[in-house]
């Protein structure tokens, strides 16, 4: 009886920590997905920074040196694009009313969809507050600002101090488990992080592709606002299947302003690229990265979206792709060892000996 009462408690106080312990990261889930994040994006720079380290950088010089990189390119993005947007976006709202007087009237005048979208627009701006209620807004957008910036510099910080600080983890893993177990665990990581390296750079190198090619390809056929819509087209990359779609509704939608037939030539130019994207670009740039069907694909964004928000979708295929690859490490049991490595940019032997 003794013994039996001690294996209840036993296995009571173990479902009880386990219980406990999915609270906790349920309740820090923000902070687990900006980890993730930031684990996938050290394994995008990790053979870069190894390769600086083999010719006599040191790594922090290397870290440093990607970061700077990014943020020159992001200021010599927004140098070309921003002004160019802003002319766009004047020329896009020079034709809206200006004041609920003029939104009054024209609501009144105009008929079809346009009557609809005006009305609405109305009714939602005598919802809006005034005076000292814009205060209570106001703050709000400076704290959401704050904490964006915040989980920006968390997660850069913890990518840096990840590069470091991986390999003493791997070991520390490694020293709690069988002798036979270990080169399996650290070639199955190893894999995990190639694979998620290849797809981070595989990812960004499509979201430049995608984004000038099709800006080009609609300030060719006249649609208004090209550079908005070109580039939004490139951004939603980051959102599998999802994004394709927004992408073309919106040039499609963008084009109807004009005419139909720019609608179907932007409709048509969007299918184009994701075509020649899909059977020509993705096979030669991230090959096999991830290794998931399109089901899974699907299935994961949708999960990844109802259970932790739209921030995470961005997160849905790598985190599927470690799922995928310990499924078959440990279930179907095949070789780590020997599964191709993915490589983007960087050759295989790079990524490995990274």
């Amino acid at each position: 009886m003794k013994e039996t009462a001690k294996r209840a408690a036993l296995a009571t106080l173990v479902v009880g920590a386990i219980v406990v312990l999915a609270l906790a990261l349920w309740k820090l889930r923000i902070v687990v997905a900006l980890l993730f994040l930031a684990f996938i994006i050290a394994a995008a720079m990790r053979p870069a920074v190894e390769s600086l380290a083999r010719r006599g950088v040191p790594r922090p010089a290397g870290i440093a040196l990607h970061y700077l990189a990014f943020a020159g390119l992001i200021a010599a993005l927004l140098w070309v694009v921003v002004p160019r947007a802003i002319d766009q976006i004047d020329r896009a709202v020079g034709d809206l009313p200006q004041t609920r007087s003029d939104l009054d009237q024209e609501a009144r005048e105009s008929t079809g969809i346009r009557h609809d979208i005006l009305v609405g627009v109305q009714r939602r701006l005598e919802d809006l507050p005034s005076g000292e209620s814009l205060v209570d807004p106001a703050v709000e957008v400076t704290l959401t600002v704050f904490e964006v910036a915040l989980g920006i510099f968390f997660t850069l910080a913890c990518a840096a101090y990840w590069i470091f600080e991986r390999d003493r983890a791997e070991n520390l893993l490694c020293s709690l488990l069988p002798r036979p177990r270990r080169k399996k665990v650290r070639d199955t990581w190893g894999l995990i992080d190639a694979k998620l390296g290849a797809y981070v750079r595989g990812q960004a190198l499509l979201i430049v592709l995608v984004g000038t090619v099709l800006s080009l390809i609609f300030l060719a056929i006249g649609l208004p606002y090209w550079l908005l819509v070109g580039a939004f087209a490139g951004v939603v990359e980051l959102i599998p299947v999802i994004g394709p779609l927004a992408a073309g509704a919106l040039a499609v939608g963008v084009g109807l302003t004009v005419s139909w037939q720019t609608a179907l030539a932007a409709g048509l130019a969007v299918l184009f690229v994701r075509l020649i994207e899909d059977y020509l670009v993705i096979p030669r740039v991230l090959g096999d990265a991830v290794g998931l069907t399109p089901l899974v694909v699907l299935v994961s964004v949708t999960a990844c979206a109802l259970l932790f928000g739209g921030f995470a979708v961005i997160l849905a295929i790598p985190f599927a792709a470690v799922l995928a690859t310990l499924v078959d490490v440990i279930v179907r049991d095949k070789d780590p060892a020997e599964e191709d490595v993915p490589a983007v940019i960087f050759s295989a032997k790079e990524v490995e000996t990274g």
